[in-house]
């Protein structure tokens, strides 16, 4: 029982150190420069300007289709009397 523990124990420590080694080398393979905020940039800016181009159309769009529907809501109404 107590070899086995011993072993377990190894085992886990084994596998600890190789994790942390891992994490510390993390950012070897990123290979960050002088373009990668500029790439990030890039990616960034029509992820936020796409959402405020399709709200201007879409007011734009439903403005001009408002002006039209309240000279039909008048006449409606006036037929109804």
């Amino acid at each position: 029982m107590n070899k086995t523990l011993g072993k377990a124990a190894l085992l886990l420590a084994a596998f600890w150190t190789g994790s942390a080694q891992a994490a510390v080398d993390s950012y070897h393979y990123l290979h960050v420069t002088i373009d990668t905020p500029w790439t990030i940039f890039l990616l960034l800016v029509p992820m936020v300007l796409a959402p405020l181009v399709l709200m201007g159309v879409m007011v734009w769009r439903y403005a001009e289709r408002r002006k039209g529907d309240e000279g039909t809501e008048e006449v409606a109404e006036g037929s109804k009397e």
